[in-house]
């Protein structure tokens, strides 16, 4: 066959979320937060650079750590703790620091009491560092009893949570980067990679469950076999070239170029990325949360996720989340369209690469 050039993944939402997550966390620190101490200068960082400093400070702080975000505008790491020595040690580390009320052991035991008693499909959950609490969303599908039963677990949750609708219905985009083919469904290419030397891609798992054989168009001869899967819990499937297909690690910008993959990291609550897949091409947003778990309409759960503003469509699924040249994510599933918007879920790129083996390549 043609020697094809395999790429990836999943358009703008609000371009204001960012605009307003920051806005948020002001409103919010000025009811929670001290604000009568001296201000020490942050750094100003990368968006890649503050995750690496939030993750140690979190180490750091322990018990009086209480999550973080970045800060687009001003270009620094907010960092939340419980009390004033918690915020001087982030001062010292170059972040900005905001006294909150909820610790991140608060928090993940508000996600708990949810997953063992508001597990309805089609809601989703994760910690929201600008507001300090659990962001409860609930799709258009949740309503009378569920609807009733959710908002009183919310409320028994005090200010450690709070609960939202959205438009639309949580699911996993599959309707069948560049586009993927298999037993009349298609999917979308997420990043190339490398195991034992040898050439694999990574794709969204809720793919690689339903369909074991690849093609690069509808009918086509086969690129490549499934290797390994994980569906539900986790999102990702790793699947091994058997053809002689070029695999650059880059991904499809969909206006002739191409981006250059180098490395996989971890996202940041609010750091602007970008997904490109084979429906909707290339669309940008916003990181919201982390570790989200989400109870898709079909029963599934999956836990983990990137939550994002970014837009995607059926077909998008397992396309490339990005940032520069870092693989972020695996697109999941979500809410909405690229034409009204909605909420979007990515399977985080190091945990499969870790599952595997594999590095990008």
């Amino acid at each position: 066959m043609k020697h094809r050039r395999m790429s990836r993944k999943r358009a703008t939402l609000a371009g204001s979320a960012v605009v307003a997550l920051v806005a948020a966390g002001f409103t919010f620190q000025s009811a929670n937060a001290s604000d009568d101490v001296p201000q020490f200068a942050a750094k100003t960082l990368s968006a890649g650079a503050a995750g690496k400093l939030a993750d140690s400070l979190n180490r750091d702080l322990g018990p009086d750590a209480a999550g973080s975000y970045y800060d687009t505008t001003a270009k620094t790491l907010v960092v939340n703790v419980v009390d004033e020595a918690g915020a001087e040690q982030v001062r010292q580390a170059g972040a900005r620091a905001r006294i909150v009320e909820n610790s991140l052991a608060e928090l993940k035991s508000a996600r708990q009491t949810l997953t063992d008693r508001a597990t309805i499909p089609g809601t989703s959950w994760a910690v929201d560092p600008v507001t300090n609490k659990v962001k409860v969303t609930a799709d258009s599908t949740v309503d009378g009893a569920a609807w009733k039963k959710l908002s009183a677990v919310v409320g028994g949750l005090g200010g450690k949570a709070e609960l939202s609708k959205t438009k639309g219905e949580f699911k996993p985009l599959i309707a069948g980067g560049d586009a993927i083919f298999g037993s009349g469904s298609r999917c979308s290419l997420g990043f190339n990679v490398v195991k034992d030397g040898e050439p694999y891609f990574l794709t969204a798992g809720h793919c690689t469950e339903s369909v074991t054989s690849w093609s690069d168009s509808q009918g086509g001869a086969e690129i490549g076999a499934n290797e390994g899967s994980s569906f539900p819990e986790n999102d990702y499937g790793l699947v091994k070239y058997t053809s002689d297909t070029e695999h650059p690690s880059e991904v499809n910008l969909y206006d002739g170029s191409t981006r250059a993959i180098t490395r996989a990291g971890d996202a940041t609550v609010g750091q602007a990325v970008t997904r490109s897949g084979s429906t909707t091409q290339v669309h940008d947003g916003e990181v919201t949360g982390l570790d989200a778990t989400v109870n898709y309409g079909n029963g599934d759960i999956v836990n983990g996720l990137i939550e994002t503003t970014v837009c995607a469509e059926p077909g998008d699924s397992g396309g490339a989340l990005f940032a520069g040249d870092t693989a972020l994510g695996l697109t999941s599933g979500g809410s909405g369209d690229c034409s009204s918007g909605g909420t979007t879920f990515f399977q985080p790129v190091p945990e499969a690469l870790a599952a595997y083996g594999a590095e990008i390549g």
